[in-house]
């Protein structure tokens, strides 16, 4: 089932996700429903509250379907180690056609669970740091634009307040 991405500005977005307890074939349904979302919509990344479920529950994949091995499910995801920094554009699902230049840290370990509930630790360089990173600042209920300057974030809401105004959004 493919889920509508719910956009910038419902509050699920921006509250902090509850954790994934119960590992069952509900879980797995709906971790394929997400990679099946998130393909749909041209991502590389998809967190449970961007399809309005509050879970800790995120979808990486930066092969974006040519590798299967590539395929990561967070359970309850947590940076244990970052350093370096890298600078590149980011968009995001939620806030459709809007991109910027955000300063991440390179390289980034997490700690998660996969759908079966066994944690496990990776690290990520660049691409899969970064959505390490993106994804697990929703699960906290934040969004890429916390980490952009007060004017360019000021910038894209009102952007973003017309749209909606308009109906367009």
């Amino acid at each position: 089932m493919i889920y509508t991405i719910v956009k910038y500005g419902d509050p699920v977005l921006e509250k902090r996700a509850e954790p994934v307890t119960v590992f069952d074939d509900e879980l797995k349904k709906l971790v394929d429903d997400m990679f099946e979302s998130m393909y749909a919509a041209h991502g590389v990344g998809l967190a449970a509250p961007q399809i309005g479920i509050s879970r800790r529950l995120a979808v990486i994949d930066v092969t974006f379907k040519e590798d299967p091995e590539a395929k990561l499910v967070l359970a309850n995801p947590e940076i244990i180690h970052s350093e370096g920094r890298h600078s590149q554009k980011e968009g995001c699902l939620s806030i459709p056609d809007f991109r910027e230049n955000v300063s991440r840290p390179r390289k980034v370990t997490i700690r998660a669970q996969d759908v079966n509930g066994k944690f496990y630790e990776k690290t990520g360089e660049e691409l899969l740091a970064r959505a390490f990173l993106h994804e697990t600042d929703h699960l906290n209920g934040k969004l890429y634009m916390s980490h952009l300057s007060a004017l360019k974030r000021d910038l894209m809401k009102r952007k973003i307040r017309k749209l909606m105004k308009a109906g367009e959004w």
